[in-house]
């Protein structure tokens, strides 16, 4: 497979859409065990996503573009929202607050496609043609979980 920001990226959203959808699924069954479980893998699992995007794509794109009140702002002042709903979903858990809980996912949920498709249509892509030659080590690094590079 070519390395490509869009796809590895994409990929991911996808994950962590599955997680958040078994959470979903589980709160609406009731079976709150499997749902804190649920929900804690789709957590982790998007918040090492936006670690990762803030950490090394972010910078990367705006390094290589000038553009750091573009996109990457948008991005960062939604992963932001997003994280606030993060709490109120572990909250509803808790408390076993089912209407709450499937209220709150609802709202994510929108947030999660739009954010997604900003990113897949636009941000994804302007960073594959932007960083066309640091792509397969941006990629590399972003697997590992590594230091950016100064």
């Amino acid at each position: 497979m070519a390395d490509s920001i869009y796809i590895e990226l994409s990929m991911d959203h996808r994950r962590c859409d599955e997680l958040f959808s078994a959470a979903e699924n589980q709160v609406h069954r009731g079976d709150w065990i499997d749902a804190e479980k649920s929900l804690r893998d789709f957590l982790d699992a998007t918040l090492r996503h936006f670690e990762v995007e803030e950490t090394f794509l972010f910078p990367a794109f705006e390094a290589r573009t000038g553009q750091a009140m573009g996109p990457t702002r948008i991005m960062h002042l939604e992963h932001q929202q997003m994280r606030v709903l993060f709490k109120d979903l572990g909250q509803d858990i808790e408390r076993r607050d089912r209407g709450h809980y499937l209220g709150s996912s609802e709202t994510l949920l929108t947030l999660l496609q739009q954010h997604n498709l900003k990113e897949e249509q636009v941000l994804y892509p302007l960073s594959d043609r932007a960083l066309a030659g640091e792509v397969p080590e941006l990629l590399q690094r972003m697997r590992a979980g590594g230091p950016p590079r100064p």
